[in-house]
């Protein structure tokens, strides 16, 4: 776990990060250092895909951090439905006794996926959130302000939570050696991931950026964090002077070699349900879904 104290700044928040190794995911406890209120962001359900089997050990963690530090959970967030990992959203909510909740362009990203897993029953779902959020609501973290900006590109329905003086750009930004977050999963931009990344560069210096992944480039530690003004002073891929052409060449053509995620097929079937796993029949066996020659292999 990585902590990052609230800074001086009004309604900065407290930020503990959680790197969940095997996807390298990052999850967050974002608190309010004067009412120990919190939310979650980006929890993780463990998963093998070899076995078919999920399990709780990186949820189970930050409840124990959230028990430790005596905070009281009032929101489980997830920015975008994940390709790369499940959501244990659900999961944490039920435990906690909190509200679930994430942008409400989910709903269209059920309906490309209901096409893809050819099943009807997915579309729609509002039911599996207790908030859908829409561009610019606002909620409260204690004495803290959240507010809710769209940042498509990654996916279609991907929010970013602004909460004082830190970002939660999910997989809009990586740290700055590692650039940016790809744009070619189904209703992914490259054109419109630009006009979030620049969004969020248009923010003061000092904001704090907090990153949904990274896989520890060149072997160094794992890192979560860059401010605004050190993403535009050496992000490989946004940084200044570079062009919104270049950006889009430059992410299209990586993009191009990327093979999908290896939880892709599993996973989105589970987040666009919030995290819940299949409905087991009356015996008991619950099973997943595999879409079949959907999508092109990357050799």
């Amino acid at each position: 776990m990585q902590f990052f104290a609230a800074s001086q700044t009004p309604g900065s928040p407290d930020v503990a990060a959680f790197y969940e190794e095997v996807t390298g995911s990052w999850q967050y406890v974002v608190s309010d250092p004067k009412t120990k209120a919190a939310a979650i962001i980006d929890p993780v359900l463990d998963f093998d895909p070899a076995a078919g089997a999920t399990w709780t050990a990186s949820a189970d963690e930050i409840l124990a951090y959230v028990k430790e530090q005596g905070l009281k959970v009032v929101w489980v967030l997830d920015t975008h439905p994940h390709a790369d990992h499940f959501s244990a959203a659900p999961y944490l909510a039920q435990k906690l006794g909190a509200p679930q909740a994430i942008g409400r362009k989910v709903l269209e990203v059920q309906n490309i996926w209901a096409d893809l897993y050819a099943d009807d029953s997915l579309k729609n779902r509002d039911d599996y959130w207790d908030r859908l959020f829409e561009p610019g609501d606002e909620f409260g973290i204690g004495s803290l302000t959240a507010k809710v900006i769209l940042s498509t590109g990654h996916t279609l329905a991907s929010v970013s939570y602004v909460i004082g003086d830190a970002v939660f750009a999910h997989d809009t930004f990586m740290v700055p050696d590692s650039g940016t977050s790809r744009a070619d999963f189904p209703g992914g931009s490259s054109e419109e991931l630009w006009d979030s990344l620049q969004a969020i560069l248009a923010m003061p210096g000092d904001t704090r950026v907090f990153v949904g992944h990274d896989y520890r480039k060149g072997g160094r530690k794992e890192a979560c964090m860059a401010t605004v003004a050190e993403h535009k002073a050496s992000n490989i891929h946004v940084k200044d002077g570079i062009s919104k052409e270049e950006f889009i060449a430059t992410r299209d053509a990586r993009d191009a070699t990327l093979p999908l995620p290896k939880q892709m097929l599993y996973a989105l079937q589970i987040n666009i349900r919030g995290g819940r796993l299949p409905e087991p029949d009356d015996k008991g066996r619950a099973v997943l879904r595999i879409p079949l020659n959907r999508f092109e292999p990357k050799h």
